[in-house]
């Protein structure tokens, strides 16, 4: 589907229209590819039946495909300058609402039940803000299990760090806290040409798909994701380094000798279930 905004002409006149001054502060970079918009919306799988929170819609070129395709949009936007531009290019629908706040400051919960409360599955499609992305995806999934599936646009880098496996340069402790709760996969890489103003990374598009049932159980899974930080602290050292940071060495060599984990491991050979197993020795043998 061809729509105006997102336009390379039209978001240039509109911006010098209405004298508008793109904020790097809130990371704009505006989407004008027709093509990556419309994989966007296929890859989220949309209908009429599901409910989308989108973050940061700026001009609304990718807010105004959401809305064709789903049932209801609940947008957050920052920036009240941008909101009459919105709103304006907005102005042919009504199957959405547009509240001017910091999605990390949002009861995110209670938004839900007040606006979505008619659907059962909502999903979050977004072209995120690259400085906060990684506070808002743990937010949104330390907050609420109300979201089945999240379509984001973000850093590259990012990505590759989320969707990381086991064995790879790229898997660390956010993709541990991810992958805990979702499916993750990357499904889209994105050029930085296709936005105005061009940031300077590439981009890509993920998909999380919540867990229909809990695939993983910490016993405390506040202590398992700040223990997963520790694990990570310094990636050129082995776990047991990086664990003497709180841990006597020989209650770590004791433990991973009871787990059948080698003394040398280092933390990006460890399954996410290796990890769930050693916090929960922790909790059992230290008393938390």
């Amino acid at each position: 589907m061809q729509n105006k905004i997102g336009n390379k002409n039209y978001i240039n006149k509109q911006i010098d229209d209405a004298n508008f001054k793109i904020k790097k502060k809130f990371g704009q970079n505006f989407l004008i590819d027709q093509n990556i918009l419309d994989e966007i919306i296929n890859i989220s799988e949309l209908n009429k039946n599901i409910a989308v929170i989108e973050i940061g819609p700026g001009l609304g070129s990718l807010t105004e495909k959401i809305i064709a395709k789903a049932g209801f949009v609940l947008c957050y936007e920052i920036d009240k300058e941008i909101i009459p531009l919105l709103k304006n290019n907005l102005n042919d629908y009504n199957n959405y609402i547009l509240i001017n706040k910091d999605i990390l400051d949002v009861d995110i919960n209670e938004d839900i039940n007040k606006y979505l409360s008619d659907y059962s599955d909502i999903y979050v499609v977004s072209n995120l803000p690259y400085y906060i992305t990684t506070p808002i995806i743990l937010g949104l999934l330390s907050k609420t299990d109300k979201i089945k599936r999240y379509v984001m646009m973000m850093q590259k880098e990012v990505a590759d760090r989320i969707c990381g496996k086991p064995k790879t340069k790229d898997y660390n402790a956010l993709s541990i806290a991810i992958q805990y709760r979702c499916e993750a996969k990357k499904v889209l890489n994105v050029p930085r040409s296709v936005f105005i103003p061009s940031p300077n990374v590439d981009s890509a598009v993920i998909k999380l798909d919540k867990y229909k049932e809990k695939k993983y159980d910490a016993l405390n899974e506040e202590f398992f994701f700040e223990f997963i930080r520790l694990c990570f602290n310094q990636r050129r050292k082995t776990l047991i380094n990086n664990l003497l940071n709180k841990y006597d060495k020989q209650f770590i060599i004791k433990m991973l000798n009871e787990l059948n984990i080698k003394e040398n491991v280092r933390s990006e050979e460890l399954e996410i279930n290796d990890f769930i197993n050693l916090s929960n020795y922790i909790i059992r043998n230290e008393g938390f």
